[in-house]
């Protein structure tokens, strides 16, 4: 059996509706990267120096990163070498081989939730990468689910940040507690936690200021956010979750190096990959940090924010050649 063949039976269990919106949201980097790669092997049939050359530009030009790219090349030419490879098309399965195991590598830890009492989350992340929609529409997903969900709007500095959430919680449906435009963030953090207890919510997201990466009193700010809801709730919060703009590529990754090292960040939500060819972002980050992919925003829609699943995105990726290569192992069985 082929490894497309295994791929697709491995995820043929998965629900449909998600398979869809992963592959429609990921239809950009499809085209930078697994088209390019048919393109290319097309053109060149042998394997050469050149040939290396303009594969190591797609990748890159995909955002998969440097120095897992380079990683990449290295683990094919051993390949090529230890099986006598000389033709393109028969590198083509296992590059995608390799770029499935680098982005399963670690596995799709989910999002924490308390066993007991209310799961806190905190946003953090630059302003402009989609914090507010991406907090919003978790709210949908959790609402959606049956739980009682409440909204705190810690990011008081920035102009219109509690407006801003005050229109997803109506959107959704959601209380949002907040205090005036440059209130203490700690304070807002300290009143929702309590509202929180009050109303017996399961959920509580906690939006952030957004403020450079390398300022100190945005740790300080943090910091103090943590030592109230702790005092409150000892094992909260249950994930400090820092929101990327895919369409940054390697910008997003030096934002992600910079707040984990920092911030106590435990997972990573990339916002807007279906507006990006760069979606490659997800296989550097997950293979150059420590940090686990939680969620991904792969549309304009309510319901586009979605758990990440690395089978789900590699199935979306790969969609052509593994109905091909299945179509082809079909044939060859019925024989």
């Amino acid at each position: 059996m082929s490894f497309f063949k295994k791929l697709k039976d491995s995820i043929a269990s998965k629900a449909e509706a998600v398979t869809s919106v992963f592959k429609e949201g990921l239809s950009k980097t499809r085209s930078a990267i697994v088209e390019k790669v048919e393109e290319l092997i097309t053109r060149r049939k042998k394997i050469d120096e050149e040939f290396y050359e303009e594969l190591e530009e797609i990748l890159i030009g995909a955002d998969v990163g440097v120095t897992t790219v380079m990683k990449l090349i290295d683990e094919l030419r051993a390949e090529v070498k230890a099986r006598k490879i000389e033709q393109a098309a028969e590198l083509q399965p296992i590059l995608s081989e390799k770029l499935v195991g680098l982005l399963k590598g670690g596995g799709d830890p989910g999002l924490n939730m308390s066993a007991d009492g209310i799961t806190v989350y905190l946003f953090v992340g630059v302003n402009g990468v989609g914090k507010t929609t991406t907090i919003g529409k978790l709210a949908h997903k959790f609402k959606s689910e049956g739980k009682n969900v409440l909204l705190a709007a810690g990011d008081t500095f920035r102009a219109g940040a509690i407006e801003q959430l005050e229109v997803w919680g109506q959107r959704v449906g959601v209380d949002v507690i907040k205090q005036q435009s440059g209130s203490d963030p700690a304070a807002v953090m300290f009143d929702a936690v309590q509202a929180a207890k009050q109303r017996q919510v399961d959920v509580l997201l906690c939006d952030t200021a957004g403020r450079l990466q390398n300022k100190t009193n945005l740790m300080e700010e943090l910091n103090k956010i943590f030592r109230v809801i702790q005092r409150e709730l000892p094992d909260a919060p249950h994930e400090v979750l820092l929101v990327l703009d895919a369409t940054t590529g390697q910008n997003a990754l030096s934002q992600a190096k910079l707040f984990g090292e920092k911030s106590g960040v435990t997972g990573l939500v990339l916002t807007k990959l279906d507006g990006t060819a760069k979606g490659g972002i997800v296989i550097a980050i997950r293979n150059e940090l420590n940090l686990p992919v939680k969620l991904v925003g792969l549309g304009e829609k309510m319901g586009d924010l979605q758990e990440f699943d690395s089978e789900q995105f590699v199935h979306a990726l790969f969609a052509g050649l593994i109905q091909q290569e299945t179509a082809a192992d079909d044939a060859e069985e019925s024989r």
